[in-house]
């Protein structure tokens, strides 16, 4: 896929698209996380873009949505202050804000992909310790891709920053493989450095 079909395939209104990756970024990288996501505030009017809030990729995929087109990005966070320091003028959604239960599609795609299901049964219990904060951030990884009815859309294509070297590992690879399940076509840098 090429950068204008991407844009002619999704500047539609409505559209959500994820940018998400890994905490560790090569120097080399950095500057091209930035110059994507420049490049994507630049040409695109319609998309909504939407990230996790992480240090790393996540942050460098914000900065070209500062000022003028910060309407456009959204964070999704697993608890309240979380890094807010670099989500200042996005729209901000809160994973402690969505009421959860067992039963509900969140919270069953998110133990779908992992062991220790115990950790979402505490989180939804109200436990708030290290470990019951690790099924927040896997819950909040599962949202930015399935959405929660009835405000929060599902995303329509997702650009990812993998480490190609463990591809699919960690966060990342929980969101990939989510996407995957909800067939949300989705991209790593092995496409997307082509387009900067």
């Amino acid at each position: 896929m090429t950068f204008h079909e991407f844009i002619s395939n999704y500047d539609h209104e409505g559209t959500i698209v994820l940018l998400e990756g890994k905490r560790a970024v090569t120097e080399k990288d950095k500057v091209k996380l930035i110059s994507l996501s420049k490049l994507l505030a630049m040409n695109s009017r319609h998309i909504k873009f939407r990230s996790g809030n992480a240090s790393g990729a996540d942050n460098y995929f914000s900065k070209g949505f500062s000022g003028k087109n910060s309407s456009r990005f959204e964070v999704i966070v697993p608890y309240h202050g979380h890094r807010s320091y670099d989500s200042a003028g996005f729209d901000i959604i809160n994973i402690e804000d969505i009421p959860l239960t067992a039963e509900s599609t969140l919270v069953v795609q998110s133990k779908e992909n992992r062991r220790n299901l115990r950790i979402f049964d505490a989180y939804i219990a109200g436990e708030r310790n290290s470990m019951a904060y690790k099924a927040a951030y896997l819950l909040r990884d599962t949202l930015k891709v399935i959405g929660h009815s009835p405000n929060i859309p599902p995303a329509d294509f997702a650009i990812f920053y993998d480490d190609l070297l463990n591809p699919k590992s960690g966060g990342t690879g929980h969101t990939m493989v989510i996407c995957e399940r909800n067939k949300v076509p989705h991209i790593d840098q092995k496409t997307w450095f082509n387009w900067i």
